[in-house]
């Protein structure tokens, strides 16, 4: 089992900045690949970011290239999302996962692929 904890959410005016963390405890932190996910009121689930365990290779949604990055410290067992840029869209509930497969495409639109799964934090951003 993984346990994932995320934090970080808040209201941010469009054009700001917000930094989301997701701890996570349990496992070897350095066997998963780690994502950030979102989902806005009324709309399903969906891929932003992921990162290999490795930490060398990321992937990104269209919407938030340019304007996000994922990272991630294994001392710390932690996963961040840098979110600059803030628009209005992005205003959604964003949850952390954790796989222990293969890193590769479908990770970006599998989302039974990912495991384990943390409890979310809103972001709203303001127009």
């Amino acid at each position: 089992q993984v346990q994932l904890v995320e934090s970080g959410g808040g209201l941010v005016q469009a054009g700001g900045s917000l930094r989301l963390s997701c701890v996570a405890s349990g496992r070897t932190f350095s066997n998963y690949n780690m994502g950030w996910f979102r989902q806005a009121l009324g709309k399903e689930r969906e891929f932003v970011a992921a990162i290999s365990s490795s930490g060398i290779t990321t992937y990104y949604a269209d919407s938030v290239k340019g304007r996000f990055t994922v990272s991630r410290d294994s001392a710390k067992n932690t996963v961040y999302l840098q979110m600059s840029s803030l628009k209005p869209e992005d205003t959604a509930v964003y949850y952390c996962g954790a796989d222990p497969g293969l890193w590769g495409p479908p990770l970006r639109t599998m989302l039974a692929r990912w495991n384990y799964w943390g409890q979310g934090t809103q972001v709203t951003v303001s127009s």
